[in-house]
């Protein structure tokens, strides 16, 4: 198994057991003066749970690679882990508390052994573990595991519409009051509730958007993870079109293939989805909407990162040819590093940049316009819309989620932009 199947088994698999081995010192202090019943049937359902977890990584790598199966056995597994990290600096601290006073104990002990002998009884008491310290870590750990299970209960599908004007100094007048909806990060391969993920769509078709945008990471790995949500898609229409772009998780790079053959198979499914669904997927491409004899162009361009962690395919150069007369310039471009790496240095003809990618972290909170996310402090533009003298950037923070199957504060988004000439 070169694949790193295995591999990937094992260093999750320990890092579940040497975690749980050491929280379940805190849970066996917390438990001392119970009945051995009640210690028994405890230590049953700890464990029980635990190797629950890892027969479930073990089944999801080799027997289902993607769906539900895997989607709850990832949930489980990340819910059990991040809350129990929190545990750790409480009993670290125990540990190095016990470890000076059994210093302090052996020093005391050969200086003072005939006058002041210590007890073998006296002596364990005193390095036991604390019951307060071990029952402060626990009720600690059930803060962030109660926020977990609440983003993932109320927030992976509580979508919000973001309503934003934009303001186009140079908008052909025919273009005055047109309604654009931008989705980003649908990251399907993540979901695990179709009949939730219907309802954001049927928030979507509701808007009755002129022209609707997508701005990348449709799946998370592989094209495969979009066959039982591409009928639900493919019923976003616009009257001028739905336009989409790839993002860094679009291409296959986080996952092992036996071949480039069949990665390159992988992405061209992908392009082939966006085909089946009615999207119009552009690829260092434009297409200009005209209305009126006025038109404005939409580019957009596969994924171009600032970080050397992310692919940069990204062609403004080739996007723009043949754009040069239309009155408004629209990118779609999935990273917002892009901007003031590249757009707001050389490509001054750009008026607006449509983003995602950030997912606000899935962490934090907005409210009207005061917000805060740990992405802020890797992403300057991870929310909102910025403005850099007559260019602007609008990041949406998604519509899917990965990694964590939920959001905290930072909810999945629909925007809806109304163009208006200033």
């Amino acid at each position: 198994m070169a694949d790193g199947r295995i591999p990937f088994f094992l260093i999750t698999s320990g890092i579940l057991l040497l975690l749980n081995s050491y929280i379940f010192q805190a849970i066996k202090t917390v438990m001392k003066k119970k009945s051995k019943t009640f210690k028994i049937i405890i230590g049953i359902i700890y464990w029980g749970i635990t190797f629950t977890i890892i027969s479930g990584i073990y089944i999801s790598q080799f027997y289902f690679k993607t769906g539900m199966v895997r989607n709850s056995i990832t949930v489980s597994y990340f819910v059990m882990v991040l809350s129990e990290i929190f545990v750790v600096p409480f009993l670290l601290y125990d540990d190095c508390r016990r470890l000076i006073l059994w210093i302090k104990l052996k020093v005391t002990k050969r200086l003072n052994s005939a006058k002041d002998p210590i007890t073998h009884a006296s002596t364990q008491a005193l390095l036991s573990r604390s019951e307060f310290i071990s029952k402060t870590g626990l009720l600690v750990a059930a803060v962030p595991f109660s926020l977990i299970n609440f983003g993932m209960l109320t927030g992976a599908y509580d979508y919000r519409i973001k309503r934003v004007p934009l303001i186009l100094p140079n908008l052909p007048s025919q273009f005055n009051g047109l309604k654009i909806l931008q989705i980003s990060d649908i990251h399907s391969g993540s979901f695990y509730d179709k009949k939730a993920v219907l309802g954001g769509i049927e928030m979507i078709l509701k808007e009755k958007a002129d022209i609707v945008f997508f701005t990348g990471d449709l799946v998370n790995d592989k094209a495969k993870e979009m066959y039982d949500y591409q009928d639900l898609f493919s019923k976003i229409k616009a009257p001028l079109g739905v336009y989409s772009i790839t993002g860094n998780h679009d291409y296959g790079n986080y996952s092992w293939w036996p071949s480039e053959a069949k990665k390159a198979k992988n992405f061209a499914d992908l392009v082939k989805t966006h085909e089946n669904m009615g999207w119009d997927l552009l690829m260092n491409e434009n297409k200009k909407i005209t209305l009126g004899g006025e038109s404005i162009a939409i580019l957009g361009i596969e994924n171009w990162g600032a970080s050397t962690r992310f692919p940069k395919y990204g062609r403004v150069d080739l996007a723009s040819k043949g754009t040069e007369e239309s009155a408004i310039k629209l990118l779609l471009s999935h990273d917002p590093s892009h901007w003031n790496a590249k757009i707001t240095k050389e490509n001054k003809e750009i008026d607006v940049m449509f983003s995602g990618h950030t997912h606000g972290m899935q962490f934090g909170f907005q409210f009207g316009n005061l917000q805060w996310s740990p992405v802020q402090y890797v992403y300057p533009e991870w929310s909102g819309l910025y403005k850099n003298e007559n260019q602007q950037l609008y990041v949406n923070v998604g519509y899917g989620f990965i990694g964590y199957p939920g959001r905290i504060g930072i909810l999945p988004e629909i925007t809806v932009f109304e163009l208006k000439k200033s």
